[in-house]
């Protein structure tokens, strides 16, 4: 059987919380629920080390602003372990080369990253806090989710994580608007926070 989907669900979700893919694909193969997920995986300090980062994210992806600094953090981690993870599921099943599967998991998870990050600047232009925390419960549990049915129903996961990040896509243009109020925010912030006459000073020739 093609490991494509489960690679391509695995890259999608990797863009949203690369440790909860980590953790939870390595737990589902050490707990024998499947034989696809390589040992590398599932040894013991890849686990830890998964798990300790995962709750370090469930913290900062739920702060206003903190996400988001998170996020950039996170621009090019999470498209490269998107794309060691579908290598490693790759490698261990035969079925497609490592090479074009970490192309499929990393170009997948830097999209779905594109969406995340875009999003919650969307919606740090709120003045309240409750919406980060939502929208972050809502990621992590379409993460856990969509990795489950991956593991038993690939195909079908596949398709779910097809559609999640096309609709991302397309709400992403329609919040355009919002992120440039963020990032214009974020710019005001800066200088705000710069020393007085920092902002005029111009270094002589």
């Amino acid at each position: 059987m093609s490991v494509l989907p489960l690679v391509f669900t695995s890259g999608w979700a990797s863009g949203i919380n690369a440790y909860a893919v980590v953790l939870l694909l390595g737990l589902f193969g050490a707990t024998g629920l499947t034989d696809e997920v390589p040992e590398s995986l599932q040894r013991t300090d890849v686990l830890v080390a998964a798990g300790v980062l995962f709750l370090l994210e469930a913290v900062a992806d739920k702060i206003p602003y903190v996400d988001s600094a998170w996020d950039s953090v996170h621009t090019v981690i999470r498209p490269v372990a998107g794309a060691v993870v579908a290598a490693l599921l790759a490698g261990g099943s035969g079925s497609l080369p490592e090479l074009a599967a970490g192309a499929v998991g990393g170009s997948t998870a830097l999209l779905s990253h594109l969406v995340k990050a875009g999003t919650r600047m969307a919606v740090n232009t709120s003045p309240e806090p409750f919406s980060n925390i939502g929208v972050s419960v809502a990621e992590d549990l379409g993460v856990a989710g969509i990795i489950t049915l991956a593991v038993f129903h690939p195909v079908a996961s596949a398709v779910v994580a097809g559609v999640l990040l096309l609709l991302g896509l397309v709400i992403l243009v329609f919040m355009a608007s919002r992120i440039r109020r963020f990032l214009r925010r974020r710019a005001q912030r800066r200088e705000e926070g710069r020393p007085a006459g920092a902002a005029g000073y111009r270094p002589h020739d």
